[in-house]
């Protein structure tokens, strides 16, 4: 991946950092019912999409921090795990066409758990700060769609009152900083900026001016 995307890169850090700051508010103002701590690591096994932003942050970080076997050894348990991914969803997709009900098949995929190929042995993020904004807010209550979430392992009580962040905002401005990069890259390919990418498939993706679909005659 040649392209440069500092700018695209330094604007979605901006986005992190508040999430971060929001993130340490809620952990401040209520420490006992926020659970995360080091090696829990119970959001490295859910299921979850990036945008295509974060994806190209994330194999960016990737490719500048590995090299060599280590860098090897991530990228075959990545495309074992998008293997498995694609299986699961594969299967999903095939109930759903035979007439299951959507809203079932979904609740049952959300609680798959499959491991992140990042996390390590000792239950350690190897790109902890480097880690997307899905794993950052795990740990306090969110909100998708109108449904609040809450971690398993926290002592927050579903329905009672707590500061929520609604993740609907964060995923616009996500969408608005990939649809930013794909019009900046001159793409052929302009509804690029809709992709939803798993962490898998972002590590072994090589995001070549091919895939990305990048006009020749600039």
């Amino acid at each position: 991946m040649t392209l440069d995307l500092k700018k695209h890169f330094v604007q979605y850090e901006a986005l992190v950092q508040m999430v971060d700051a929001v993130f340490d508010r809620v952990k401040k103002e209520y420490p006992k019912e926020v659970f995360c701590r080091e090696k829990c690591s119970d959001c490295c096994y859910a299921l979850f999409d990036l945008t295509l932003i974060e994806a190209l942050y994330l194999k960016d970080r990737f490719l500048k921090q590995f090299q060599g076997m280590a860098k090897e050894e991530i990228l075959q348990v990545a495309d074992k795990t998008d293997r498995t991914l694609v299986k699961m969803k594969r299967e999903a997709f095939k109930k759903a066409k035979s007439g299951g009900d959507q809203l079932e098949i979904i609740a049952k995929m959300s609680q798959e758990r499959v491991r992140c190929p990042l996390l390590k042995e000792d239950n350690l993020c190897m790109m902890y700060d480097q880690r997307p904004i899905t794993c950052r807010v795990y740990g306090i209550p969110t909100s998708t769609a109108g449904q609040s979430h809450i971690c398993g392992r926290t002592n927050f009580k579903q329905g009672d009152p707590y500061p929520t962040l609604n993740m609907d905002k964060i995923y616009t401005q996500l969408q608005l900083l990939s649809a930013q990069l794909v019009k900046d890259i001159k793409t052929e390919k302009i509804k690029m900026h809709e992709m939803l990418i798993p962490v898998s498939m972002a590590l072994i993706t090589d995001f070549n001016e091919d895939y990305l679909g990048i006009r020749k005659n600039g």
